[in-house]
């Protein structure tokens, strides 16, 4: 008997758009429209995608006033499903009704007390505070997907009458890109920075120095200089942030030529290559999927406390996850990693700790459980 085809509707206000979670839900969603058992309707705001498989749906949204951007999407996908009558509806973002919900977030709410700091909600804050909690609390959700241990936690924390229907579910990793080994690449990247083969190189990515922690690995790697048994220790940071401010950060702590800005890079998984070891502090992070791909390309590292993706760490093994301000720490862990030997076997062990990780294992678990739906 031939399998029914199962109509699903997936909730999210920018596909195929610059952003992790974005990139996440772009990732998933491709790779489950080439399931023949599946008729796969996107229902977002924008999006990105010459897939011929999936089916769009524009969905407008009000953001103006602000308070009705999180209201008016959710109103509208709830007029849409009900023209669609699909058979299962899958949210990426806050709305009335689902089946499952990934949760790329922590509680809206908790997010602006938090690590917002702020003492008073804004009026947004409170009705996209409201529309989370009727998802979670009468939407009907039959599974909850956060991202990270770090991630279900605050979710529980928040609304504890969900706990039975989390599951955390990682995002997955282009391990055909990411886990390449391409000596070429590693020479081409360290002529291009003027980086030598004996200098060990820490790389960073990351669109927000500040909240990525670039302060306290800067301040690492400035204490660490000067014990690296003959090596140098240089730093490839990579990606957007306030290049002037930390220009002048790396010349008060005399690392001139130790650190090279690279700017945004579309070759990514070339620097990785080119690197030794990788570092992400971030002040917060619901997953972080940088760390995935820098384990991937052999890259030992070092997270903090505050990054969700701390879940894919075998302390000692493929790295270490520390406090982000323990700048003492950090750097003899850097020293510690310094040692070619000792590096060298854990990036067997980086490599080999995400090697299950692949994009195809996500959409499998997805499958599932859009089966027993």
């Amino acid at each position: 008997m031939p399998h029914q085809h199962k109509k699903i509707a997936v909730v999210v206000p920018k596909y195929g758009l610059v952003g992790g979670g974005e990139q996440f839900v772009f990732e998933l969603t491709e790779r489950l429209a080439l399931n023949p058992q599946y008729d796969i309707h996107v229902l977002a705001n924008k999006w990105h995608s010459q897939n011929s498989k999936i089916t769009f749906h524009e969905i407008p949204v009000i953001f103006f006033p602000k308070w009705l951007t999180t209201v008016s999407f959710a109103f509208f996908v709830q007029k849409e499903i009900k023209r669609l009558q699909p058979d299962i509806v899958h949210t990426h973002d806050r709305i009335f009704k689902a089946d499952i919900a990934s949760v790329h977030s922590i509680p809206h709410l908790t997010w602006v007390k938090k690590i917002r700091g702020k003492s008073f909600p804004s009026l947004y804050d409170l009705v996209t505070g409201w529309v989370e909690r009727k998802l979670y609390k009468c939407g009907g959700c039959k599974k909850i997907l956060p991202v990270s241990a770090l991630a279900a936690q605050e979710i529980c924390h928040e609304y504890p009458f969900v706990h039975g229907k989390i599951e955390i579910m990682s995002p997955g990793l282009d391990l055909e890109k990411f886990g390449q080994r391409n000596p070429e690449w590693r020479r081409e990247i360290r002529q291009e920075f003027g980086i030598e083969e004996k200098d060990v190189l820490v790389v960073f990515v990351g669109m927000n120095f500040e909240l990525k922690g670039l302060d306290p690995l800067l301040a690492s790697l400035s204490r660490a200089q000067g014990k690296t048994q003959g090596k140098r220790l240089r730093l490839l940071v990579v990606g957007k942030g306030d290049t002037a401010k930390y220009g002048g950060v790396v010349k008060r702590l005399g690392l001139e030529g130790d650190v090279v800005f690279a700017g945004v890079r579309k070759d990514v998984e070339r620097l990785y290559q080119a690197g030794d070891i990788f570092c992400l502090l971030s002040q917060f992070d619901t997953f972080g999927m940088v760390v995935g791909e820098a384990l991937a390309a052999g890259l030992p590292v070092i997270v903090s406390t505050q990054v969700g993706a701390k879940d894919l760490i075998r302390e000692g093994e493929n790295g270490f996850v520390v406090e982000r301000q323990d700048v003492e720490r950090i750097s003899s862990l850097l020293l510690h990693m310094v040692e070619d030997g000792r590096r060298i076997i854990m990036a067997e062990k980086a490599r080999a700790s995400v090697s299950d990780r692949g994009w195809q294992a996500m959409v499998k678990r997805v499958g599932e459980l859009y089966d027993n739906l």
